[in-house]
């Protein structure tokens, strides 16, 4: 299966936590990065998830917001890097940020919020998803 999702992080799943209807779904990456999933439990169940697991955190770029000096924030992962790229067009552009280990996160933001921002290839920026915007997938 091929995916439009940018963003395809490869890592081990090291905990999952169930509760009524939903579960947290903790994936560690190489290098000490985790991402945080929210899903159902009948998809942790679909998946066949266990602790262990090689599973795969997909993101849409659109779905990534860049912060600089975030301090406190209710979504579950920030991901800290420095912008490894960045792609102009006409309305929007597009950012990467290295995270290291080899994992780059892509987010499509405005123009103008890559100027208030200050954004430029060097910066430390964070990329933000909620962790209900994080959607998983097994091979």
């Amino acid at each position: 299966m091929k995916l439009s999702t940018r963003n395809q992080l490869k890592g081990t799943v090291s905990s999952i936590t169930e509760g009524a209807i939903n579960a947290e779904v903790i994936l560690a990456l190489p290098g000490g990065t985790e991402i945080v999933s929210v899903v159902t439990n009948a998809a942790i169940k679909s998946l066949d998830l266990k602790k262990g697991d090689t599973a795969y955190a997909l993101i849409k770029s659109s779905s990534v917001i860049i912060g600089i000096d975030v301090q406190k924030i209710s979504a579950r992962n920030v991901l800290t890097g420095k912008i490894s790229s960045i792609i102009e067009g006409s309305v929007n552009d597009e950012v990467s940020i290295d995270l290291g280990s080899g994992y780059v996160v892509t987010a499509v933001i405005t123009k103008s919020s890559v100027a208030s921002l200050d954004l430029a290839v060097g910066v430390e920026a964070s990329a933000i998803v909620k962790a209900s915007s994080v959607i998983l997938a097994v091979d």
